[in-house]
């Protein structure tokens, strides 16, 4: 088989099981809010459970159309755990090596699954040394996917089943059809800007809010410029958002507002969204929610304010984080010893207390 011959069947294997898998499901959150619906667009039923299903198969696209990965080519990416998740299982789906670069702090779970699809782990526990890796590994001719340069490159704003679209297209069968806001993570910036060029592109009036840990630097850059990380910030518990500097695919122009989210608040929000439906979610979706319930809030304690649709993001299940979801092993973790403020905050927005 001729390479063009396998370049061409990987990228239709790709295209044909990304369409199948794209219209993940969208519902209201039970809330006790008159004047906001909160929408969840669950990409935790993705094959590979997680919001990078599509960043993953983006990127591969991207670099497959661009004649960079041949079928004896070796791909590796650096990635706090689902990205990885997801390139590891389009490699094994066209049939390349994949090797991923992780920090030896990702959860157990995570690093169970890269190797369930055919990866190869690398565990370092400094960026220092996943920077040497990646010279090391680029330098024997290895492919690095780079998911924190090409992610908003890679997709396609405009459409063609990417998130936005999906997002505006379910929509449709609401009451609402045009979210006045949708929440997302900072992450590697590609979902932001995905969804803040499509806005733009529709001429639509929805407004693009970014939530952010306090350890990280996309914050301070959107706010003010700066790109160097507080080193006094806390340490951040929400695996795949937040970075100690700013990436080339965080477009600030295209984000409305941002919100810092702290690890108490993100935990709290995603243990009360199980409590309400029985999800379980990562921390990164419960910064999503913390950062909707914010602006539902304000929303409401606006005299005459006019009801507002928020649309965010449920970016991985919950069974991958299990020492979060254990009361014993949470309250050694620390700032997570009492979430009782947090809870009780929560519970009140639960549409049951009413």
């Amino acid at each position: 088989m001729s390479n063009d011959k396998w370049a061409r069947n990987a990228i239709q294997s790709i295209v044909r099981e990304n369409h199948g898998t794209a219209d993940t499901h969208l519902f209201k959150l039970p809330t006790n809010f008159t004047k906001a619906d909160i929408y969840l667009k669950d990409e935790s039923t993705h094959p590979t459970g997680n919001l990078k299903h599509r960043l993953a198969a983006s990127l591969f696209l991207h670099a497959l159309c661009n004649g960079r990965i041949h079928e004896d080519t070796t791909v590796f990416e650096e990635s706090s755990g689902n990205t990885a998740i997801s390139e590891a299982y389009f490699a094994q789906l066209i049939g390349v090596k994949f090797i991923a670069v992780v920090d030896k702090n990702i959860s157990d779970e995570k690093k169970k699954l890269i190797k369930f699809y055919g990866g190869r782990l690398e565990v370092f526990d400094s960026s220092n040394a996943r920077k040497k890796a990646i010279r090391r590994l680029k330098n024997r001719g290895y492919y690095f996917m780079n998911q924190f340069k090409y992610a908003e490159q890679a997709t396609d704003w405009r459409g063609n089943n990417n998130i936005a679209e999906t997002i505006f297209s379910q929509l449709q069968r609401e009451s609402n059809p045009i979210p006045d806001y949708i929440v997302v993570g900072a992450g590697t910036g590609g979902t932001s800007a995905t969804i803040g060029r499509y806005i733009r592109y529709k001429n639509f009036r929805t407004k693009l809010v970014v939530v952010d840990p306090y350890k990280s630097a996309f914050f301070g850059h959107w706010e003010m410029g700066v790109k160097q990380l507080d080193k006094n910030a806390e340490e951040n518990l929400a695996e795949g958002i937040g970075r100690p500097r700013v990436e080339k695919s965080f477009l600030k122009e295209v984000i409305d507002d941002m919100k810092q989210v702290s690890n108490r608040e993100a935990i709290a929000s995603m243990l009360w969204l199980h409590e309400l439906t029985r999800k379980k979610a990562g921390p990164s979706t419960g910064s999503n929610i913390w950062g909707s319930i914010q602006i539902a809030m304000e929303n409401e304690s606006k005299a005459g304010a006019k009801p507002i649709t928020i649309v965010t993001l449920m970016c991985d299940g919950g069974e991958i984080y299990p020492d979060l979801y254990d009361p014993k092993a949470r309250s050694q973790k620390k700032g997570l010893e009492d979430l009782g403020y947090e809870t009780r905050l929560l519970n009140t927005l639960s549409a049951t207390n009413r």
